[in-house]
């Protein structure tokens, strides 16, 4: 419905203009326009709280110019909303590096889409996504919610992301500018870059964002550049992003990130984040009133940030720039979810284990369900199915399908699935889920219930603030009740963990009420928070036998300070176990006779996690050891890496097929089926490197010594490290098998595009990626150093068993120039070059020359 104040300003009706790929968006001049008349009405005191959040979320709403208050979410792989729980569940994609792994930015686009969708029916404006740091080092905590080692690919799937989420009228945040490419003291750490490696590695996936898909948002991060914390470096903010690429969004800055008043807003920012108490609003106000800051420099920021309200909708009387009648809807999360999945995994290795009824070689994947009778399943992830990484991602889907779930369900009725866990990988107690039926009740000294919210798990999160009809004030004690009905008989480890009061009560038996406070494993305050010390409790229970159970948690403080509500509590539950030689034993003897064996190996979110790295890439656990002893059993094991980035597998050649399927959301077991069972191909192709050992990898550091980390290795981080030593990686970027076979053909090139003919030699359908590098020659004289090779392009394409293909992949001019200190700017380096048409960076399968002007 449109009131009178909407038809005003609106009519004679909105102008248009074609977005960056031809869609309408609202022309800018309308926007423009009603910006200033908002930014008008306003005075100081209400321009300086428009620039800092009034909570953990959302900015303050400002009803006299019809501003309503917009609100943001942590957005890579799903909309978890305002709320830190499971109350309005979310629908959870694959991880970052599994979206980079389909290296089609089309699916990307169409995972945006369905997350705008999600968006906005959480009433949720702006997307904190997607992350588009580089995977510079192996060991980088974080590198499941970034996309690659390569600017190209990064910037491509993170383009189409943008795209994606801003089709459907929901803004993008795209993070963390700049150098955020490690967690190790990242509040503080000054990572030195020298210009060359700092334009044509770390800001190219940003500036590529900006020119293919205009953001509505950037979130700039906590660490230094150059002895310039990213919230005030006015150089790369000012004159680089918004100056020389010409970003006109808004600026929004890690949460807490924000230290200066003066510097902040004169480096770039507009928003500073979490409220309510921040270095803008009153703050501001006064810098201004004391002659620190003109008001026009606020000015700036807040036409900034009423672009981004009169953008996602916010702000009365402006068409939004996506109407929502034009809005992609109807979108099936789980479809979209499951598709992903699969579209990412990577087979890594299939060797042959068989033969066909022609007599010739099988690979033992796809595996052949009309001729199994038992199928072994192994591995404690293979039934808690780990689909995401710890930190700002987590999101609470309404369900999770488990790889040992999905193949009981697709597999044929006859064959008997056989599930034995052999080596567990957590050191800290999963969070109660299977077989526990919870929910959060917050209460009052007098005994109230103040609100109820269902659980996901046994983890009670707030952060930033507590359900609706919670106040601080009222606050006394959090309940987490239901029931738990045991899988098995025997022995069950319960955990407690919080800081506060904690009382457990299972059927009529207290088994623990005392102190949760303990010896924290960190000195970082928020960390500790998120990780408080577990107490355990043991409790012999039957199969079947449902028990009530109340976990009771009196805080002894809500909130980690600059007035936002926290609160945190745990229960974990583990089934019985035998000890893990007896473990390890039984799996082997499952597997043993078993048709195939399946064996799920994973890392935890204390492996991968936002807030700290890696300190190797071993799996946890004895997983390595599992491996190895079911694959002396069985000859037809698979081993399924469910990671988020590099691990280490010294069985590789043990086994004949190995998958990766990154965290692979909550489609994981269905996803998992469908490429085991052959009903569709593995599509993946590796985003990064993955080496043999840690000791290999070129590039390992990311702890600062004094505060300071200096990127010492220039251009050469991932495949364009690889290349100049003699180590070759366990498995090269590009790198990625399906179920048929290609063989390219030709090659034809113009000044500005290549042209690549394809045929499908297998017998099956199949999907290949196209990748082009440019290798510079011996003849490019005065050349400065470059690497040997690098990603110019890259497609997708598809044929039918016999069919031929082509695909014409655009030269981007970028790809012949190089970053130039002395001019300040983008020079072109004449001179032949190699084109190369491959299958990975390592399996160049055509070559071609070119001559740049």
């Amino acid at each position: 419905m449109t009131d009178q104040s909407h038809a005003r300003h609106a009519a004679p009706g909105p102008r248009t203009a074609p977005g960056p790929d031809g869609t309408a968006h609202m022309d800018p001049r309308d926007h423009a326009a009603a910006v200033e008349r908002a930014l008008g009405a306003l005075d100081l005191d209400t321009k300086a709280r428009l620039l800092s959040g009034q909570d953990m979320w959302s900015l303050p709403a400002v009803p006299a110019i019809g501003l309503r208050s917009l609100v943001m979410s942590d957005g890579p792989i799903g909309v978890r909303g305002r709320q830190w729980s499971a109350e309005d569940p979310s629908v959870a994609l694959p991880s970052p590096t599994a979206l980079a792994a389909t290296w089609d930015p089309e699916l990307a686009r169409r995972a945006g889409r369905l997350l705008a969708q999600e968006a906005r029916r959480k009433g949720v404006h702006v997307l904190l996504a997607p992350t588009v740091n580089l995977h510079r080092s192996p060991l980088g905590g974080r590198h499941f919610e970034c996309y690659s080692e390569d600017p190209l690919l990064t910037g491509a799937i993170g383009a189409g992301y943008v795209r994606g989420v801003q089709d459907g009228g929901v803004g993008t945040t795209v993070k963390h500018f700049v150098g955020n490419d490690a967690e190790t003291e990242r509040f503080t750490v000054d990572n030195r870059i020298a210009p060359r490696p700092l334009h044509e590695l770390y800001l190219a996936p940003f500036e590529h964002i900006v020119a293919h898909a205009r953001p509505w948002g950037v979130m700039t991060a906590y660490n230094q550049v150059n002895g310039s914390t990213m919230t005030e470096h006015h150089h790369l903010v000012t004159e680089v992003l918004r100056g020389a690429w010409g970003f006109d969004g808004c600026n929004v800055s890690d949460w807490t990130a924000a230290r200066n008043t003066v510097r902040a807003l004169r480096g770039g920012l507009d928003v500073a984040m979490p409220g309510p108490r921040t270095v803008f609003g009153a703050p501001l106000a006064a810098a201004v009133r004391a002659g620190e800051i003109d008001e026009s420099e606020v000015d700036a920021a807040v036409r900034r940030v009423l672009l981004l309200a009169a953008r996602t909708g916010c702000l009365d009387g402006v068409p939004p720039a996506v109407a929502p009648a034009d809005a992609p809807g109807g979108i099936d999360g789980r479809a979209v979810a499951r598709e992903l999945a699969r579209r990412a995994m990577v087979l890594l290795r299939n060797e042959p284990v068989g033969e066909t009824p022609e007599g010739g070689a099988r690979p033992l994947l796809p595996l052949d369900a009309d001729g199994l009778r038992s199928v072994a399943v192994v591995g404690a992830a293979a039934r808690d199915a780990r689909v995401l990484g710890g930190g700002s991602a987590t999101v609470f889907p309404a369900g999770i399908v488990s790889p040992l779930a999905g193949l009981r369900a697709a597999l044929p009725e006859g064959v008997e699935v056989l599930f034995a866990t052999g080596a567990d990988p957590r050191t800290r107690i999963p969070h109660a889920r299977e077989g526990f039926t919870l929910r959060a009740r917050y209460l009052a000294a007098d005994g109230r219930v103040l609100a109820e919210t269902p659980q996901f798990d046994g983890r009670v999160q707030v952060l930033g603030s507590f359900p609706d009809g919670v106040a601080r004030r009222d606050l006394h004690a959090v309940e987490l009740t239901g029931s738990f009905t045991p899988r098995a008989t025997g022995t069950h480890t319960l955990a407690v963990a919080g800081s506060g009061r904690l009382r457990l009560t299972l059927g009529a038996a207290v088994l623990f009420d005392g102190d949760g406070a303990g010896q924290e494993s960190s000195s970082d305050p928020f960390e500790a928070f998120m990780q408080p010390t577990e107490h355990l409790v043991a409790a012999d229970l039957a199969a079947g036998q449902e028990l009530p159970l109340t976990l009771r948690y009196i805080p002894h403080h809500l909130g980690l300070g600059g007035g936002l509500d926290t609160l945190n509590f745990v229960l974990g539950h583990r089934e019985p176990q035998c000890d893990g030689d007896a473990e390890i034993a039984e799996a082997v003897r499952t597997a043993a006779g078993a048709d195939a064996a399946i064996v799920v190996v994973a890392t935890t979110e204390e492996v991968e996690s936002e807030g700290f790295d890696r300190t190797d890439l071993r799996l946890p656990g004895r997983q390595d050891e599992l491996v190895a002893r079911v694959a002396a059993a069985n000859p037809r094991t698979v081993v399924v890496v469910n990671a988020g980035s590099p691990v280490e597998m010294p069985w590789r050649d043990l086994v004949p097929a190995v998958l990766l399927s990154w965290f692979p959301g909550q489609e994981a077991g269905a996803a998992l089926a469908d490429v085991l069972l052959g009903a569709h191909e593995p599509g993946g192709r590796l985003p990064t490197t993955w080496p043999v050992r840690l000791a290999d990898a070129p590039v390992t550091a990311v702890t600062p010594t004094d505060g300071t980390l200096p990127y010492e290795e220039g251009l050469f981080i991932g495949y364009r490290a690889w290349q100049r030593i003699p180590t070759a990686p366990a498995y090269p970027f590009g790198h990625g098998l399906g179920y048929t076979r290609w063989a390219y053909d030709s090659l034809d090139t113009t000044p500005d595009s290549v042209r690549v003919r394809l045929r499908n030699t297998g017998d099956r359908p199949g999907r290949e990626v196209v990748q082009i590098y440019l290798a510079p020659t011996g003849d490019i004289s005065g050349s400065p150093e470059r690497p040997a090779r690098w990603l110019a392009g890259f497609t997708t394409v598809e044929a039918g068993p016999g069919e031929s293909v082509e695909a014409e992949i655009p030269l981007p001019g970028r790809a012949f120039e190089v970053w130039s200190e002395p001019d300040g700017g983008w020079r072109r380096v004449p001179g032949t070059y190699t084109v190369e048409a491959a299958h990975s960076s390592a399996d160049i399968r055509l070559t071609a020359r070119i001559t740049a002007d």
